[in-house]
């Protein structure tokens, strides 16, 4: 059997007098205030760093990636309009108006794609992404050239496209629908991703950081609680008013701590689910809704694949509101009563898509009302799709292209605008919340624990200085009193 090792070699590792008690106690009261403070500033540096990429990085590129999603899908609108409108000189004015459109979007879908090749610098995957994007946006203008040119050359009448100058456009169209749309799509999807990895990440290391904090605070309140025992026990004095300050502030500054923590979850639960949830939601969803008011335009514009251009609308419409079951003769009426249900009571929300999602993310003052106002606009919107539809099925297409591009008060551009306008409110209330919650976390991230920092120090101080006086009554060596 091996033998047990002697009791008394631990005597001289162990404190045997009340000054290397005092001094034990102080030094290890000391170290947990340095563990403390090294707690905090990395809880600093993580959030601060979180927040720099929030938004630097993530927040930015997804405002990119929709926003390039958006112009592009209304350049190709107003590439069907152009060519829509043809030569008919009482036109001539719309024409002009959507060519000026055209070059707008074409300016802007060109800045957001330096912007997000910019972006994806050092990442393969998306410097990839973005060049596909580029090589494909440059083939798309060069046939949109193409297919105006044509047009102007062939002078065709409004509604009655040339065949060369619609193949060339089906061609133009068709790479927009297949390839640059869903590379911009793709693009959204990548990084809002990317701002949930962020976000996921943050989180767990938060909660991680709290319970750091926490637990070198309650080891530090131990060890000046023991402090304030052992003097009292020996010297017979209930509080060393040092060692007792420096006690409430280690209470206080671990509670803070948790709560400034806590505080830095709740402004990345509010920046990224409350409000940018709804920000990406309702992005795409005009994305989408310009894509399908295009549709209406490829619609007049080639009428022998009316009927294909007419389901895309539709299928747009419903990645907006959806309803299952429903078709374009039935939408109308589902949504009335589902708006009409959700009037009596909110919590029968009897459809999905982008709007179904916003409807379930309502969170700030004044988001509901405009919500409700938002989806009042989209049923106008498309109460006047089916009137474009009728005068076709009725033989007027020029009465159709009219009222298809009309901004008079109860044409449908009019309408159109009407909804845009009142989404982009809707969209405004979520990004002014995003950028108030983004704003307190990133102004406390750095500000709050530091300043917990500086009184982890003074508790250290107040360890050193508080046991002078009574380590003052031993004589230099540390022999104890009589």
């Amino acid at each position: 059997m091996p033998r047990r090792r002697p009791t008394h070699l631990w005597r001289g590792r162990l404190p045997t007098t009340v000054p290397q008690w005092l001094k034990l106690l102080r030094g290890a009261s000391m170290s947990a205030s340095a563990l403390l403070i090294a707690a905090l500033i990395a809880t600093s540096v993580l959030a601060n760093s979180a927040w720099s990429d929030i938004r630097n990085h993530s927040a930015p590129q997804i405002t990119s990636a929709t926003g390039l999603y958006f112009t592009l899908n209304d350049m190709d609108a107003q590439l069907a309009n152009q060519l829509m409108f043809g030569t008919n000189k009482e036109l001539a004015d719309d024409r002009s108006t959507a060519a000026k459109i055209y070059g707008e979007r074409r300016s802007q879908a060109g800045v957001y794609l330096r912007d997000l090749s910019i972006s994806a610098q050092g990442d393969p995957v998306a410097a990839a992404s973005v060049a596909k994007a580029i090589a494909d946006f440059g083939a798309y203008e060069e046939g949109a050239s193409h297919a105006l040119l044509l047009s102007k050359q062939n002078a065709h009448a409004a509604g009655k496209t040339d065949a060369e100058t619609l193949a060339a456009y089906r061609s133009t169209t068709e790479l927009m629908r297949t390839q640059l749309l869903p590379e911009a799509d793709q693009l959204v999807t990548a990084n809002d991703v990317a701002f949930d990895a962020t976000y996921d990440d943050t989180t767990a290391d938060l909660s991680s950081a709290r319970i750091a904090v926490l637990s070198v605070g309650v080891l530090l309140l131990v060890l000046l609680g023991a402090l304030q025992l052992f003097l009292a026990l020996r010297f017979r004095r209930l509080v060393n008013p040092a060692l007792a300050v420096a006690f409430l502030i280690a209470l206080g500054v671990s509670i803070t701590a948790n709560a400034q923590i806590s505080a830095q979850q709740e402004h990345l639960f509010g920046a990224r689910h409350n409000a940018y949830d709804s920000v990406v939601a309702l992005t795409r969803a005009r994305a989408v809704l310009y894509d399908a008011n295009a549709d209406e335009s490829r619609y007049l514009l080639d009428q022998p694949r009316a009927a294909e251009h007419e389901q895309h609308f539709f299928d747009k419409t419903q990645q907006l509101m959806n309803f299952p079951g429903a078709t374009i003769g039935t939408y109308d009426a589902r949504a009335d009563a589902a708006m009409k249900a959700y009037r009596a009571k909110q919590e029968d929300l009897r459809f999905t898509g982008f709007f179904g999602d916003e409807f379930r993310n309502i969170t700030f003052v004044g988001e509901r009302e405009q919500a409700e106002k938002t989806v009042a606009a989209y049923q106008v919107y498309q109460n006047d799709d089916r009137r474009i539809r009728a005068f076709v099925a009725a033989g007027d297409v020029t009465g159709a292209i009219q009222f298809c591009v009309s901004y008079d008060p109860g044409d449908s551009n009019w309408a159109f605008t009407e909804l845009d306008k009142s989404l982009q409110k809707l969209i405004t209330i979520n990004t002014d919340a995003y950028e108030k919650s983004a704003s307190a976390g990133d102004g406390s991230a750095l500000s709050g624990p530091l300043g917990l920092s500086g009184a982890a120090a003074v508790i250290a101080l107040l360890a050193f200085f508080g046991l002078r006086r009574p380590l003052a009554e031993f004589p230099p060596y540390g022999r104890e009193r009589a």
